[in-house]
């Protein structure tokens, strides 16, 4: 199955949200709609496709901001990380930058905490517990394709900031060496923020990581 992996950078914090489907399927699902609500569903329209759902890495709301207008108009139910859910339901509580919002919550009709397998939009998608960035943080593997969407827990040649509440250093770094372990350098990491990588290449060059090499 070829992956049709669409990417609009959002928002005042750069943040990529995707639309993915299988190429030329009418059925998609959506990663961390983060803002610009407009721009995405307009984006939908273009593709002609049907939103079967919408999974969330976590809650940090460059992430979630768009979640309630989005999943208002397609319908899709929202899959959120278990330990994240009051984050997304209050959203506004959560906004620690002046100016920012104020945005619409969202109860979600799903939660995730890892070891999960999801059947979305003709996809066999695992839910992988990756914290570090977040406490609830999850990645989300699409079997057979060597595809992870990891929201912030690893970029190119940079990780996750672990100075926001609940994050931590070490865990993060535990979270990557276990994609690391798992899955082959030529899995495709599509980030929350910044260009698409593989595991290789920031094995082999991502100085953050130089704590996992030794």
């Amino acid at each position: 199955m070829a992956l049709d992996v669409r990417t609009f950078t959002v928002g005042p914090f750069a943040e990529n949200s995707y639309i993915v489907r299988a190429k030329g399927a009418e059925s998609a699902f959506m990663v961390d709609p983060g803002d610009e609500a407009p721009k995405l569903l307009q984006a939908i329209d273009a593709l002609g496709v049907k939103v079967e759902a919408i999974l969330l890495t976590h809650c940090h709301i460059d992430h979630i901001g768009a979640v309630a207008p989005v999943a208002t108009a397609t319908g899709a139910p929202v899959y959120c990380p278990e330990g994240e859910v009051d984050w997304l339901k209050n959203i506004n509580d959560y906004v620690r930058w002046p100016g920012l919002g104020p945005f619409e919550g969202w109860d979600p009709e799903h939660t995730v905490s890892g070891g999960e397998k999801l059947s979305v939009a003709g996809f066999d998608i695992e839910v992988l517990f990756t914290p570090g960035h977040s406490p609830g943080h999850v990645t989300y593997s699409i079997e057979g394709e060597k595809a992870l969407f990891s929201g912030d827990v690893l970029f190119q040649s940079s990780i996750g900031r672990t100075d926001l509440p609940g994050g931590d250093h070490q865990t993060l770094l535990a979270s990557i060496a276990s994609l690391m372990d798992r899955f082959d350098g030529e899995t495709v990491v599509f980030p929350g923020h910044m260009g698409v990588t593989t595991l290789a290449r920031e094995r082999a060059t991502n100085p953050f990581l130089t704590e996992l090499a030794r």
